[in-house]
């Protein structure tokens, strides 16, 4: 009886870190768009990417556990795979996207990886919810769409000539995968060491793609605290943390309490940007918070 209880304690704290773990990933990863925007002005969008995953990498080495576990040729395969995917073809995509495109048009695009990573898990990897888990994926995608958006769409973003718009569409597509993919590798490798590696390999393709095209290495003083602040918050113990969601709460749950991230953003910028919050965001943060106390409940 006394093992039981302790065992469900245990797991009952288990799921609260994760739930904790993919909160804290997404107030870091609302800083994104914002402190990336001016960078990339000088920087082009494969050498910025490369810094920021190099950055991320050296954020994980101190936090890898000291038991060494042998990978295999498997999950070597596979943490390629996430590395190419994740931090490779979607962080250039979304920086060469975020380029031409405008920061409010970003931030609803990016909601596609909600979409993504929740139809990958279901049709791909068999990820199953109740009825109450689907009615909180429909409360969190609806407010995430109000906050980001406050009901006026700009016509700009369903405008299919706007190169910019697909590659952050794509972009969301390939972090979907890399999302679902790192599921699986975190059940046998310890979370700083994925995000080590992955950031590692991903961060020496893109240094040899810098070098390959010939693009300018010009980074001024002024733009060093936007890389490191991208580098160890907005990508390094963003990804740490979100992978700790997955590993502890499942594809789905994690990418749906991420999506937090559009509110954090919202706040960030009523703090520092003076912007003003509509009724409609206030509304929609009610609605996502709902959705996110749902997932939490039916567990």
């Amino acid at each position: 009886m006394v093992s039981n209880l302790f065992n469900s304690r245990i797991s009952e704290n288990h799921i609260f870190l994760g739930y904790v773990s993919a909160i804290l990933a997404a107030l870091l990863f609302g800083t994104v768009s914002t402190v990336a925007k001016p960078a990339l002005i000088e920087l082009h969008p494969i050498l910025l990417a490369s810094f920021v995953y190099f950055l991320a990498s050296l954020v994980a080495t101190p936090l890898i556990s000291k038991k060494r576990i042998q990978i295999s040729l498997k999950d070597k395969g596979l943490l390629i795979v996430i590395a190419i995917t994740g931090a490779v073809i979607g962080p250039v995509l979304f920086f060469t996207g975020l380029e031409e495109s405008t920061a409010s048009d970003s931030s609803v695009l990016l909601n596609g990886e909600i979409i993504f990573s929740v139809f990958l898990a279901i049709l791909l990897f068999r990820e199953k919810l109740s009825t109450v888990n689907y009615l909180a994926v429909v409360l969190v995608i609806a407010g995430v769409i109000i906050v980001t958006t406050d009901m006026e769409f700009s016509s700009s973003i369903f405008d299919i000539q706007n190169k910019g718009n697909l590659f952050i569409i794509a972009a969301t597509l390939f972090w979907a995968l890399d999302n679902n993919l790192s599921k699986i590798l975190s059940t046998r490798l310890d979370v700083a060491r994925i995000v080590q590696l992955k950031s590692l390999i991903g961060g020496s393709i893109l240094l040899l793609l810098v070098f390959i095209l010939q693009i300018p290495i010009n980074v001024e003083l002024e733009q060093i605290p936007n890389i490191l602040l991208l580098g160890i918050a907005g990508f390094g113990a963003s990804i740490f943390l979100f992978l700790h969601g997955l590993k502890r709460i499942g594809t789905i749950k994690t990418i749906i309490i991420f999506s937090t991230s559009s509110i954090f953003g919202l706040i960030f910028a009523s703090l520092f940007l003076q912007e003003e919050i509509s009724h409609y965001q206030i509304i929609a943060i009610a609605i996502i918070l709902s959705g996110i106390y749902l997932l939490y409940k039916k567990q």
